[in-house]
């Protein structure tokens, strides 16, 4: 696990910016961390990363967002509302897991059980300064190096 303390929306974006270019198309991104953490934000700059431009927003209301092209995708979800495994599978998620498209998902706490394997897990918490936070990335190596 590496971790690294920002103090800024831009460092967020830019440590998001660097594993986005690392994806290769395939990965699950799993986010654990509360309510403004800058979850939506660490996907804007995921995207950007990946090469994809987008206006992110948080798919709250539509359980999941889309991003990209016909060569590279990002499917954006929010799982906050799902607590049984019904509520996961009427989500169409275990459909997303057989595409080549990057999923980012959003309160993956309430689905860890169903994460594959292999996911990328970004925890966000509070800081040490009232604005800053630490972001703690876990998964393969290549992944991890992407921020050193």
């Amino acid at each position: 696990m590496i971790s690294v303390e920002v103090s800024s929306f831009e460092e967020t974006i830019g440590y998001a910016k660097k594993l986005g270019a690392v994806l290769k198309g395939g990965e699950v991104i799993a986010y654990f961390g509360g309510l403004g953490m800058g979850k939506t934000t660490f996907t804007s700059g995921l995207c950007e990363g990946y090469g994809i431009k987008a206006e992110v927003s948080s798919p709250t209301f539509a359980l999941v967002n889309e991003y990209g092209n016909n060569n590279k995708k990002v499917y954006h979800f929010d799982m906050y509302r799902i607590s049984t495994f019904d509520d996961l599978c009427s989500t169409g998620f275990f459909d997303y897991l057989d595409t080549n498209a990057v999923l980012a998902i959003e309160w993956s706490e309430n689905i860890e059980n169903a994460l594959p394997e292999n996911y990328i897990r970004i925890e966000i918490e509070r800081g040490n300064l009232d604005d800053s936070r630490i972001l703690k990335l876990s998964g393969d190596k290549i992944y991890e190096d992407s921020w050193c």
